[in-house]
C-alpha cells in the first residue's frame, strides 16, 4: 500500500490554534500559519504588504529553497521537504488574486521559500501544498506568531546527532525588542541535528536517553576521545529562521547582520551547520526608520540575543 498523501486524501487546512504565542508591536509585518493534521505538517508566512529588502544566508550542502530575492513581499517556511516548496507558489498566488491578477513586470508577486524535511516521525506523505500556502496568508495578521508545535514546525524534531530515537519534538520560536522606534523581530523553525543548549551551557532538548530520561552533554555520550565512534546522525535536518527590522539598511549591513546573527545561533544549537543540517536565515528590513542611536553591528548584537531567545522557545514545555 502507498503512503496517505495529498493526491489521495481530502485535506481542510487547519489555520486557527489554541497555542502558546509571542505578541509583538511590527506594524508592517502579517504573520499567518496553516496546518494539515493528517500530516501532521505545515507552513508558516510572513507577508509584508509594501514590499521588504531581504539578504538570504544558506549554509549547508542540500538547501531546499524558492526564490532568492532581494526585494520581496513574502515569505514561506514549509514541512514536506521540497515538495513543501510548493507552498510558497500557493502564496504567490493568493497574493496575485489579491492584486486583481495583475501581471504588469512591477507587479509580480515575489514569494521566497524554504522547507524542513519532517518526514523522521511520520509515515505518510502528506506535505504543504499550494492550498495549504494559500490559507497561511489569508489567516495572517500583525501582532501574533505560535509558539511550538505550530506551522512549519509541526512536525520538527531536534537531538539527533547520535541517533533518531534521540530527537525530540521541538517546533518554532520567537522573540521581539523594540530599541526605540527600531523594531526587531526573530523567528525560527528548529529541526535540527543538534540539541537545543540553554544560557547556562546545559541541553534543554535533545539527546534524550530514554531509558534514564536525562540528556547527554554537548558531546552526547562521547567521553573521551577513545570513545567507540557514534552512529552517524540521519540526514534531513534544518534551521529556518527569519530577521526582520524595520530600521533602514543598505546591501551591505543587511547582509552581514544576516551573517552575524546567523553564526551566533550555534550558541543555542550544538552542533550547528552539520553536514545533514541545511540552514537558512533570511535577513529583512522594512526600510521604514532611521535611527542613528542603533547600528548595524548592535543591531547584530541584540538580534543575535533576539535569536536564542527564540530558539529556547521553539519546543513546548
Amino acid at each position: 500500500m502507498p503512503a496517505a498523501s495529498n493526491d489521495g486524501l481530502d485535506l481542510v487546512p487547519r489555520s486557527r490554534f489554541e497555542s502558546r504565542t509571542l505578541e509583538l508591536d511590527f506594524p508592517g509585518l502579517e504573520i499567518g500559519v496553516a496546518e494539515y493534521e493528517e500530516g501532521p505538517t505545515g507552513c508558516t508566512v510572513f507577508h509584508f504588504p509594501s514590499g521588504a529588502s531581504v539578504a538570504t544566508d544558506v549554509r549547508g550542502g542540500s538547501p531546499g529553497t524558492i526564490g532568492g530575492y532581494e526585494w520581496l513581499h513574502a515569505i514561506c517556511l514549509a514541512g514536506g521537504s521540497l515538495y513543501g516548496l510548493e507552498a510558497s507558489t500557493g502564496v504567490a498566488a493568493e497574493l496575485l488574486a489579491r492584486r486583481g491578477y495583475a501581471v504588469g513586470w512591477t507587479e509580480i508577486a515575489l514569494v521566497s521559500g524554504a522547507i524542513i524535511f519532517d518526514y523522521g516521525p511520520r509515515t505518510n506523505a502528506v506535505y504543504p501544498d499550494k492550498e495549504l500556502g494559500r490559507a497561511a496568508l489569508r489567516a495572517a495578521r500583525e501582532g501574533v506568531f505560535p509558539l511550538g508545535t505550530r506551522g512549519a514546525g509541526r512536525s520538527a524534531t531536534v537531538g539527533k546527532t547520535f541517533e533518531f530515537a534521540q530527537g525530540e519534538p521541538a517546533g518554532q520560536g520567537g522573540a521581539f525588542r523594540a530599541l526605540g522606534p527600531t523594531r526587531l523581530a526573530v523567528f525560527t523553525v528548529v529541526n535540527a541535528v543538534g540539541a537545543i543548549v540553554d544560557r547556562k551551557g546545559q541541553v534543554v532538548r535533545g539527546h534524550l536517553d530514554r531509558a534514564t530520561g536525562t540528556r547527554g552533554p554537548l558531546v552526547a555520550g562521547i567521553e573521551s576521545l577513545h570513545a567507540p565512534p557514534a552512529p552517524a546522525p540521519l540526514p534531513g535536518s534544518t534551521t529556518l529562521t527569519v530577521l526582520v527590522t524595520n530600521q533602514r539598511l543598505a546591501r551591505r549591513p543587511l547582509t552581514q547582520l544576516g551573517r552575524q546573527v546567523h553564526a551566533s545561533m550555534a550558541r543555542a544549537i550544538h552542533p550547528f551547520h552539520a553536514l545533514v543540517d541545511v540552514d537558512v536565515l533570511y535577513a529583512v528590513s522594512t526600510d521604514e526608520v532611521d535611527n542613528a542611536e542603533v547600528d548595524s553591528i548592535s543591531l547584530g548584537v541584540v538580534a543575535s540575543e533576539l535569536a536564542w531567545d527564540a530558539v529556547l522557545a521553539s519546543f513546548d514545555p
